[in-house]
């Protein structure tokens, strides 16, 4: 963190005609894939900076985006490390694990990561915040929205270590209303729609976790369940957009900003380990009316006093 100490110490750089200019604080951001949720928590993080005072003129950015790719999430965090980052943003839990990996000095700032303790993201350089999905009010809304249920599906990968604490979270809550839970695990997006194919014709309902290789491949999960008339329960809000029934999830933008509020507190000088990881408390639901309309789903006046309809 030698630019950043230079920098809080308020050090200053001569130039070569008596001026003099503050070193700027190297960032780097790694991203697993793109897909709407990560991508509105990079856009919070760099608003949070901006508002606190690490604007442009402070701070040079890098981002880098893995594609899908582990492999490429490790070469991405070697770079960083031997680059000698200042602090690393690290989007999703593959990433924040390279990114560990690769580095047990620069400060990592976590982001929509489901359970960072669960996957070994605790040390002395690491913070950040979770993105644990609010699945027993997904659990909820389905029992709500659809009352006819009584077998819930889920695709998810089963690299990803997210997606299996979150199929067993969604085993959990589906006890308090005696659901049976079909689960098909994939482990790349060329086995999504075959995976689909299968599981749709066994189900009420199909609940898409916040796995980034399902959320990713929302468009197909979409076909493929529009042709078989079987409502989708999202997990993020473009989800409801694109067209699933309806979610109740977390503001991945306020998450993203949340984690840059901390992030300007390392920078400020607080060291990682002293910041335990955080969470954001408030939901929102939304629900697709045309998405409902289509399935003939009537939509219960207390949700929709509560809802954002689309």
């Amino acid at each position: 963190m030698k630019k950043m100490g230079i920098l809080l110490l308020g050090a200053l750089m001569l130039t070569g005609c008596g001026g003099a200019k503050e070193e700027k604080i190297d960032i780097g951001i790694t991203q697993i894939i793109e897909h709407a949720a990560l991508d509105a928590t990079v856009e919070g993080f760099k608003e949070a900076l901006k508002d606190k005072g690490y604007g442009e003129d402070k701070v040079n950015i890098e981002y880098q985006n893995a594609q899908g790719d582990f492999g490429t999430a490790q070469t991405i965090a070697t770079s960083y490390a031997q680059g000698g980052k200042d602090l690393v943003l690290a989007v999703s839990t593959p990433s924040a694990q390279a990114m560990y990996n690769a580095s047990k000095d620069i400060p990592i700032v976590i982001t929509a990561v489901t359970d960072p303790v669960s996957v070994g993201l605790t040390g002395e350089n690491i913070t950040g915040t979770s993105d644990m999905a609010p699945v027993d009010k997904q659990v909820d809304l389905i029992n709500a929205l659809l009352p006819e249920t009584k077998t819930i599906g889920v695709v998810y990968n089963t690299s990803e270590e997210n997606s299996l604490v979150l199929v067993e979270k969604l085993k959990a809550e589906s006890e308090r209303y005696g659901y049976k839970v079909v689960e098909k695990g994939i482990t790349n997006i060329n086995e999504v729609g075959q995976a689909l194919d299968v599981i749709l014709k066994e189900i009420d309902v199909l609940y898409t976790p916040t796995d980034n290789l399902i959320v990713a491949s929302t468009p197909i999960v979409l076909e493929k369940a529009n042709a078989e008339n079987v409502p989708v329960i999202g997990c993020i809000d473009d989800q409801v957009k694109q067209g699933a029934v309806a979610t109740e999830t977390l503001d991945y933008k306020q998450l993203g900003y949340q984690t840059g509020e901390i992030a300007v507190r390392v920078l400020n000088g607080e060291e990682p380990k002293d910041i335990p990881v955080q969470t954001l408390k408030n939901t929102k639901l939304m629900i697709n009316k045309a998405a409902a309309e289509r399935l003939n789903i009537e939509i219960p006046e207390d949700l929709k006093a509560r809802a954002e309809i689309i």
